[in-house]
């Protein structure tokens, strides 16, 4: 199918992104400034194009859903959200230098669906549990929180490897505005994610007759919104910021990876559909 070659194209298109940022980090030359933002958003272009043609064959094959339902198509969307939310950072903040540590989650991400078994790039017809409005919301809304969560990660290792603000460093954004960055990422991650729950427990009670069920990736995006939650009552009760902030931030993306593939291979549930078997 011709949206599988292209989203493959756009797997090593953002592995070249992400080598033109390193260029950037390591030379400092400005053109590749602009070579690589425009090489991203051409990327990120091609991979909605990717995304709309796998939903438009859908429809051709008389399926017609949204590309949200197994877990290729989940990490799919969950580069694109990674790579659109950081090109919005860099469009504001105009610091160019981000690049080179946010670009690989979405080269990875892309990378991990490549090698998905065939079974999970093929489109296939909804499980009845799939078949709700409720899951375009739920699934838009998660994937934007843990987009946004990996871009906070991202930042975060920069504050954490940043031990000046002269000589190198001085390139990156001062701490402080880093700091914020990381606190505006994540602020805008947990009400999406917040978002994503509550539809998602709605989505539940149509599918399965009931709310909340305790499933394993239930509980985990509820042990993931009470990191980010301790996160936001740390910043604005205790004060807390910087260093501490960051090292939560990243305790927070590493359960937001567990959520979303430690309890596909390791605990069975409802969620079991988006497995990769």
């Amino acid at each position: 199918m011709w949206n599988i070659k292209i989203l493959s194209w756009v797997t090593f298109l953002y592995l070249g992104c992400f080598l033109l940022y390193l260029s950037l980090l390591v030379f400092r030359k400005k053109a590749l400034q602009k070579i690589a933002t425009w090489a991203t958003w051409l990327t990120l272009a091609l991979h909605t194009a990717g995304i709309i043609l796998r939903w438009i064959e859908s429809h051709k094959m008389g399926i017609g859903h949204a590309p949200f339902s197994n877990l290729y198509e989940s990490l799919i969307f969950f580069g694109w959200c990674i790579t659109f939310l950081y090109l919005i950072i860099e469009r504001k903040y105009k610091n160019y230098l981000l690049g080179a540590f946010v670009l690989p989650f979405s080269f990875l991400t892309m990378a991990y669906a490549s090698f998905s078994p065939d079974v999970n790039s093929r489109i296939e017809p909804l499980l009845p549990a799939l078949k709700s409005n409720w899951l375009i919301v739920h699934v838009i809304t998660c994937f934007l929180a843990y987009g946004a969560f990996a871009v906070s990660c991202g930042l975060s290792i920069v504050y954490l490897l940043k031990k000046s603000e002269s000589g190198f460093w001085e390139i990156f954004p001062s701490k402080r505005q880093l700091d914020e960055l990381i606190y505006q990422t994540i602020a805008f991650g947990f009400t999406l994610l917040t978002i994503g729950i509550i539809t998602g427990a709605v989505w539940a009670d149509k599918a399965w007759g009931s709310y909340w069920s305790w499933d394993p990736k239930e509980t985990w995006s509820l042990i993931t919104w009470f990191i980010y939650a301790l996160f936001l009552h740390c910043r604005f009760v205790k004060g807390w910021k910087e260093k501490k902030m960051a090292v939560i931030s990243i305790i927070g993306f590493a359960s937001v990876l567990f959520t979303y593939f430690g309890v596909n291979f390791l605990l069975a549930g409802l969620h079991s559909y988006a497995t990769p078997g």
